[in-house]
């Protein structure tokens, strides 16, 4: 059987195991050309709010798994573009405009932090609110520069 085109280098929910090393249902990086080849990082931190991920991952069984991932939208920040709730509770609301992070946990479940600004400070705060995966569509990306100072940690 013809291995199938690897998916491209992103954050991703596993939705089957990976051996013992990975359960299903959890956040990973994929990296479709890693070193010795494709495979995933699980975090092994978060740092503002952002998974970081180590230098080596495990390495996939074939190309042919890399289709059971599931793929994520980036981490980063957005703007809300239409009102929305954090889920069907209705606990949380998201106005238009408003800005947003977007960051997972480690079994891959979206959260959304709202920055303020405080005593003239931008705060970013450590706690966000869970939503459901499908309020992600309401989210507009911004283009914001990142970069790391930590060697190794993508």
């Amino acid at each position: 059987m013809a291995d199938r085109p690897l998916p491209p280098c992103g954050l991703y929910r596993t939705t089957r195991a990976l051996g013992d090393q990975v359960p299903a249902g959890r956040l990973v990086y994929f990296h479709n050309h890693g070193d010795p080849g494709p495979g995933v990082y699980l975090p092994v931190s978060w740092r503002q709010n952002r998974a970081s991920f180590p230098e080596r991952g495990i390495l996939l069984p074939g190309d042919w798994w890399a289709a059971s991932l599931d793929p994520l939208a980036a981490e980063g920040f957005y703007r809300v573009r239409e009102t929305f709730y954090c889920c069907e509770k209705q606990c949380q609301t998201f106005e238009p405009d408003q800005l947003v992070q977007l960051g997972y946990t480690a079994e891959a479940d979206p959260l959304l932090f709202v920055p303020e600004v405080i005593d003239s400070v931008f705060i970013i705060p450590d706690r966000g609110t869970r939503i459901d995966r499908s309020r992600i569509a309401k989210l507009h990306p911004l283009k914001t520069p990142v970069s790391s100072s930590e060697p190794g940690l993508q």
